[in-house]
């Protein structure tokens, strides 16, 4: 927790048996990546999201980049990736030496665009990184269909998605793999760690050996492929089980913590992200979009002037120096990279922070619309590729 701000954007809520599980582990001697609760954490969580195979990662990038590497992605292949995202899946690709091809988002839920992915498909598309950006479901029929079609691969980024559902069954059961972040400010966490999921027996071996070394099962102390040290500790487990046997009552709360912000902002010019009928949104952050780029950055010092902190939406990845050589638009996620806001999410804001977040809101919303159209537009017009 930032201590400059009353309320902050995030902090975990560690309420139920984490203490009793760490100490458990310094008790015993089992700190780093052996111990009980790392076989009890990844079995509960494939069991949670329904899948055959779950394994722990120290972290969500590294469970993006073996779960890449696992596939064989390599030099020379393409892969598909939302510019609207967190940088981690981009970098991932860039890891394995292949290339991102960047695709745009769709205006009302803010996912990947299924219809600019088949634009971008060509013959050196090895697979598609579907990104469930800030809860919400992408298209995912449309993108298995894709993927099907064309023989790629298809990869699931659940970092921001746990608890979220389409079509009745939960993110990182459609695609060939998938992967979670438990990063302290995830909707559970571990402080840090990641977990990738899969189906594929074979797969899910493959992760295995590649996050511990290319350990050979065969031979002790024999390696027989290069391989990572990407394993999660005991503690990071311990913490992680005791978060997932609260994971209903954080995502039960997150849920009303969004219905009470749409209620108290109806009527403003800021925009929700619309929730699509078949899906179920977990709402790891609650985010709006204002009319501008400077409405936002406007709205967002007034929030902090009165000690409440947010964040910007994601700037799309195809602007940032290392991945902007090409000159690309896209048009949409430019839009939401520019307007969008992080309004505090965190599953123990309470009923009266929420009220006193969207009265400022809607008292600074109020006065800008209040300024001369001019002066609302000194800053960068929304759409425009920074540097």
């Amino acid at each position: 927790m930032n201590s400059t701000y009353r309320i902050p954007v995030y902090q975990p809520w560690l309420c139920g048996n984490e203490e009793r599980y760490v100490l458990d582990c310094l008790r015993s001697g089992w700190i780093s990546s052996k111990g009980r609760y790392i076989g009890a954490f990844e079995e509960r969580f494939a069991e949670y999201v329904g899948v055959r195979h779950a394994i722990g990662v120290c972290n969500g990038t590294v469970a993006l980049h073996v779960a890449l590497a696992a596939l064989g992605i390599g030099p020379g292949d393409e892969v598909i990736v939302p510019t609207f995202t967190y940088i981690a899946p981009v970098n991932a690709i860039v890891y394995c030496g292949a290339t991102p091809v960047f695709a745009d988002s769709d205006p009302r839920t803010w996912q990947l665009d299924p219809n600019d992915v088949y634009r971008r498909i060509g013959p050196r598309t090895k697979a598609i990184i579907a990104v469930h950006l800030y809860g919400h479901p992408a298209e995912m029929n449309a993108l298995v269909a894709l993927a099907r079609e064309h023989g790629v691969f298809l990869v699931e980024d659940c970092a921001e998605a746990f608890g979220a559902t389409y079509d009745g069954k939960h993110v990182g059961t459609f695609g060939d793999i998938a992967t979670f972040s438990f990063y302290g400010n995830k909707t559970i966490t571990t402080g840090e760690g990641g977990m990738v999921t899969t189906d594929d027996d074979m797969l899910a071996e493959r992760i295995r050996r590649l996050k511990g070394q290319g350990l050979a099962p065969y031979r002790e102390y024999w390696h027989d492929i290069v391989g990572y040290n990407y394993r999660m500790t005991n503690i990071a487990a311990a913490i992680g089980l005791a978060q997932l046997e609260n994971a209903p009552m954080f995502l039960d709360r997150k849920r009303k913590i969004a219905e009470r912000y749409r209620a108290l902002l109806t009527g403003t010019p800021l925009e929700f992200q619309h929730v699509a009928p078949n899906v179920v949104h977990s709402w790891w952050m609650v985010s709006v979009l204002a009319p501008t780029a400077h409405d936002r950055d406007v709205l967002r010092s007034e929030l902090a002037r009165h000690g409440i902190e947010t964040r910007p939406t994601f700037y799309p990845v195809h602007t940032m120096p290392m991945y902007s050589q090409r000159y690309e638009r896209h048009r949409i996620a430019e839009s939401l990279g520019l307007r969008g806001i992080n309004l505090p999410s965190y599953p123990a804001l309470t009923d009266s922070q929420i009220e006193e977040i969207s009265e400022h809101l809607r008292c600074a919303v109020a006065a800008v619309a209040e300024r001369p159209p001019v002066a609302r537009e000194l800053s960068y017009p929304v759409g425009k590729v920074t540097p």
